[in-house]
């Protein structure tokens, strides 16, 4: 059995919003240290917009922190610079250091954040998404003098942002940048270079939570699941589905899931006349998913390049899917085909390609033999490489050698 990696000192993270009802990894991550014993605080930087959460937000131990993100005036603001020049010395060379690239309303968390990492003995923070929780992260970090990493995973590597997010200063300053696939990591080098210490952790399931079941020769469902945004493709899927029933075919297609595109999307389902094929679902907690998965045929994940540069790494939901044995079906952006290898751990059609797209569903229909040989290889290479436990424990083992050069960290663990 493999060695997991100690738990290290009480680590802060630092989210944007929690919970997120599509961000199920977060909670995984979090779930796997805290079995291990690690120690966690949650701090989050802006209010939960969302109304639906998963069931498995009732596991986690850690203390949650809302950090205040709407101020009057400017009393807020120097309230936490009093408190801030009581308790962190070095907060003013800090701040002076920052290189300006955090707002106002960042600061002010920063300082929060900073004087209550200090009353807690944080030892390290970490960011998910290279960000507002980076930004905010990597100020309160400096100010009380411990050290940070975050992870990046898709939107916030290739989207096109209207205001700069600085990942060059957020790399430089960072102790570790984690991201979630080797086509990532191969990106941030080739654009940053190869400094601060960048590496790649997948992000993992809890298998004893995802089962495999064989798939059924007899499901001729399609399942599909993630946020209604043009990244997912979900536009290539419905025009891929009016093909298949172009030719005779008659299959179900479900989408699970909410966003910004529904109207749209059922404009074309109405207007492709499918009405008979492709439901929207709308959001599912994931015990609901894994049985709608249970009893599909195949996973659909379309995914393409976004028209402002967004894409998906590499979708949360195939993982799940491969893990629980439904054969998959995606295309080949940014990190997927290190997932899903074509042809041996799935199919893979060519992104923005319906008529591909439609074969390759298709095939998968129409051999039972092929569904149960990708099935078993698929969860095969989940089990080696996205185990939840081995995960964490990667983590935890970089945070402990980032720790290890900082003498003040070390001596406060």
């Amino acid at each position: 059995m493999t060695t997991l990696a100690p738990p290290v000192g009480r680590i802060g993270y630092v989210l944007k919003r929690y919970p997120r009802f599509s961000e199920t990894f977060v909670v995984t991550e979090i779930l796997a240290h805290e079995a291990a014993g690690q120690e966690i605080d949650i701090f989050a930087l802006r209010s939960v917009e969302e109304t639906h959460f998963q069931d498995m937000l009732g596991r986690v131990r850690a203390p949650v922190t809302r950090l205040k993100d709407r101020f009057s005036g400017t009393e807020g603001l120097w309230h936490r610079l009093d408190e801030a020049r009581a308790e962190l010395p070095g907060a003013w060379e800090a701040l002076r250091a920052s290189d300006g690239i955090a707002s106002g309303r960042d600061v002010a968390q920063a300082l929060e954040l900073a004087v209550l990492a200090k009353r807690r003995g944080l030892v390290h923070l970490h960011a998910h998404f290279g960000t507002v929780a980076t930004s905010v992260a990597r100020l309160a970090a400096a100010m009380a003098g411990i050290g940070y990493s975050f992870t990046a995973h898709a939107k916030d590597i290739y989207h096109d942002y209207e205001d700069p997010q600085h990942l060059d200063l957020k790399l430089r300053d960072a102790d570790l940048c984690v991201t979630v696939s080797d086509y990532n990591l191969a990106h941030l080098r080739d654009r940053f270079g190869p400094g601060p210490r960048l590496t790649r952790v997948y992000n993992g399931l809890d298998l004893d939570r995802f089962a495999y079941k064989t798939p059924s020769p007899e499901a001729r469902e399609i399942l599909a699941v993630g946020r209604l945004v043009e990244k997912k493709g979900f536009h290539i899927l419905i025009e891929a589905i009016r093909l298949m029933a172009q030719d005779g075919l008659a299959p179900v297609c479900r989408i699970v899931g909410d966003g910004e595109e529904r109207e749209d999307l059922a404009r074309q389902i109405e207007d492709a006349g499918v009405s008979d094929h492709v439901v929207l679902e709308g959001p599912r907690p994931q015990s609901e998913v894994i049985e709608m998965i249970r009893g599909a045929a195949l996973m659909a994940c379309p995914c393409v390049v976004g028209s402002d540069g967004n894409r998906d790494g590499m979708p949360t939901v195939l993982v799940e899917a491969m893990a629980l044995g439904l054969p998959v079906v995606s295309s080949d952006v940014v990190g997927i085909p290190e997932l899903v290898q074509d042809d041996e751990t799935g199919l893979i059609a060519p992104a923005s390609d319906p008529e591909a797209l439609a074969a390759a569903m298709t095939r998968l229909l129409d051999d039972a033999a092929l569904r149960d040989r990708l099935s078993a290889s698929a969860r095969a290479r989940i089990e080696r490489d996205f185990d939840a436990r081995g995960a964490a424990s990667a983590l935890r083992a970089q945070w402990a050698e980032t720790l290890s050069a900082r003498p003040s960290a070390k001596e406060a663990a």
